[in-house]
């Protein structure tokens, strides 16, 4: 029997603003029969947990009971089996996406042991948290880019958790690499990267040096921003180039009649390609989990490399009003 004792942990007691986010002592939960409880190195802070805690429901995950702790993506040790469950879980250093099933701010986390994976030797929990979510985001969209040699690749937020490993993977394939960034800063991380050309978007020059640079047009835009960044960048495509939509943090994208006419026109095609596109496109009876995997060796095998922004977890608060400001860059990931 697995004794009751107390943890740290983030909670949250009411929607609203990042301050209602509380470092408190709390209950240390205890694992159900088939799952494990794991002592907690690092968890992941996703743009999504931003809106939940805000009592905003975006698809794919439902609003959370409240009180609640957030987070969705842990990284540590199996420190506690549950009725059941195989012992040769205990002990080993093991990362999991807890799916619609909070808990990850917090000394420790309870998980199905079916969705475990054991963190591959030379990666830190950090960098495993990052791969089991963004990673397998980031492969799964490019299931939908078939890039190679001859590929433009036109990448907003290029500094961010994605943006970063879109980069990467695109200079391994050959493309070539426009990488878009907010400021000096980011833009230089985005050069440190691969990027052939790395364009501040707050710079409204950015535009006309992509044409002197690519006057034949970008073939692939991942857009995570939408808003005018995407408006623009849109008039940026070669013909028969597609657009890949996997976010808005830019705000919404509202063409005009002339403009949808003109990317008919110009055979643009404009995908969504999360949800059920990007699960379908596995073909495969667990997607998630192929996807986590491939994430995971792709990390391991040192060709995808997350850029990281780490906090203590007293400080969540801190890195969600940062996350929402864009003040951070690459995944974001609070260390107990």
């Amino acid at each position: 029997m697995i004794a009751m004792t107390t943890m740290r942990a983030i909670r949250l007691h009411a929607f609203g603003p990042a301050e209602n986010l509380s470092y408190e002592l709390t209950d240390t939960p205890v694992p159900a029969p088939g799952q494990v409880r794991i002592a907690v190195a690092a968890a992941g802070v996703h743009l999504l947990d931003t809106s939940l805690r805000q009592g905003i429901q975006g698809p794919p995950a439902p609003l959370p009971e409240l009180p609640t702790i957030p987070g969705r993506e842990v990284a540590g040790t199996v420190d506690a089996l549950g009725p059941g469950t195989d012992p040769a879980w205990l002990g080993r250093t093991v990362v999991v996406h807890l799916g619609f099933a909070p808990g990850g701010y917090a000394q420790y986390a309870v998980a199905d042991a079916d969705r475990l994976h054991p963190v591959p030797p030379g990666l830190d929990p950090a960098e495993a948290v990052a791969m089991i979510g963004t990673g397998r985001t980031t492969l799964g969209i490019l299931q939908f880019a078939d890039l190679g040699p001859d590929s433009v690749a036109l990448i907003p937020a290029a500094a961010g958790g994605i943006g970063t490993l879109l980069v990467q993977y695109a200079v391994n394939a050959g493309a070539s690499v426009i990488a878009l960034a907010g400021g000096p800063a980011k833009t230089a991380r985005a050069a440190a990267n691969g990027a052939h050309l790395a364009l501040d978007y707050t710079d409204p020059g950015w535009a006309d040096a992509v044409r002197a640079h690519h006057p034949g047009g970008a073939t692939v835009l991942f857009d995570s921003v939408g808003g005018e960044t995407a408006r623009t960048a849109l008039g940026l495509l070669a013909p028969g180039a597609r657009h890949l939509v996997f976010g808005w943090s830019g705000g919404p994208l509202h063409l005009t009649d002339a403009e949808r006419a003109d990317l008919d026109a110009r055979a643009i095609t404009t995908q969504s390609v999360l949800g059920p596109a990007m699960l379908q496109r596995v073909g495969a009876p667990d997607p998630l989990r192929v996807l986590e995997t491939r994430a995971l060796a792709e990390a391991a095998a040192g060709r995808l490399r997350p850029a990281l922004t780490r906090y203590p977890l007293a400080e969540a608060a801190t890195a969600h009003r940062d996350l929402e400001t864009r003040a951070t860059t690459g995944k974001v990931v609070l260390e107990p």
